[in-house]
């Protein structure tokens, strides 16, 4: 029997937020805009708005676009080990902590809140170093009010950790819309050439993602019937949205 009741579901949607306890945390978010002679410095957020025309580009069957979410998604994977590391080390230093005292959890009485709008998974698996990053920051700045490590040792280790987010977001702004598909790689045409220019600085694009072989696991569906995008200003809109409490 036919269905009498034509279904009207609207799109998914649920609510997403962050919550950050440190500075340090709060100023790997935001970065740094660029003044007085200092160099800018992308944030968290830039990053997302960067990986959104990645993966953009990836659905518009842009190769290079699939290389850069296969380098991204390994340097996600990198700073998180390099994190645990951190994370590993406090683990000893507070181990020596005498077995009758307790200490608890070190948080801020006025964390920073944020509602987070993301539409790519690689901007979530970002968004979760941070956390981690935060989680480290609060145990050594824990670790040094105990006197279970030094000043210059809990600087040192924090700087570790904004180093790799950091690292992880510069990465992604050398990032660039090539323009061309993986057609026009096969035919050789002028397209392929500049997008060749483009990247010249970089390694050969390996063989394997060039033919679509090898993508991201994170990739989206490939959509060849849609028009390409001709600057990369085209891709620049992105679906992030920030707030703060």
């Amino acid at each position: 029997m036919a269905d009498q009741y034509p279904l009207n579901i609207g799109s998914l949607r649920s609510q997403v937020n962050l919550t950050l306890h440190t500075h340090h945390a709060a100023r790997i978010w935001l970065g740094r805009q660029q003044n007085d002679g200092k160099h800018g410095i992308p944030g968290l957020a830039g990053f997302c708005q960067k990986i959104n025309q990645i993966d953009r580009g990836s659905a518009q069957d842009d190769p290079y676009s699939d290389w850069w979410m296969i380098l991204i998604q390994e340097k996600i994977q990198e700073s998180d080990n390099g994190l645990k590391a951190i994370d590993s080390r406090l683990d000893d230093v507070m181990a020596q902590l005498p077995k009758t005292l307790e200490v608890g959890e070190n948080l801020s009485i006025q964390p920073m809140k944020l509602p987070l709008y993301l539409s790519n998974p690689l901007a979530f698996k970002a968004v979760y170093l941070l956390t981690g990053y935060d989680e480290v920051v609060r145990r050594v700045l824990l670790a040094q009010h105990v006197g279970m490590i030094g000043r210059r040792d809990g600087e040192a280790w924090i700087d570790e950790g904004a180093h790799l987010l950091r690292s992880l977001f510069g990465l992604a702004q050398q990032f660039r819309y090539s323009g061309a598909t993986r057609d026009d790689f096969a035919a050789n045409n002028a397209r392929a050439e500049q997008a060749r220019e483009m990247y010249a600085r970089f390694d050969a694009i390996p063989q394997d993602i060039l033919e679509g072989t090898r993508r991201s696991e994170f990739a989206p569906v490939i959509r060849r019937n849609q028009p390409a995008a001709t600057e990369p200003d085209d891709l620049a809109e992105d679906d992030f949205h920030e707030g703060e409490e």
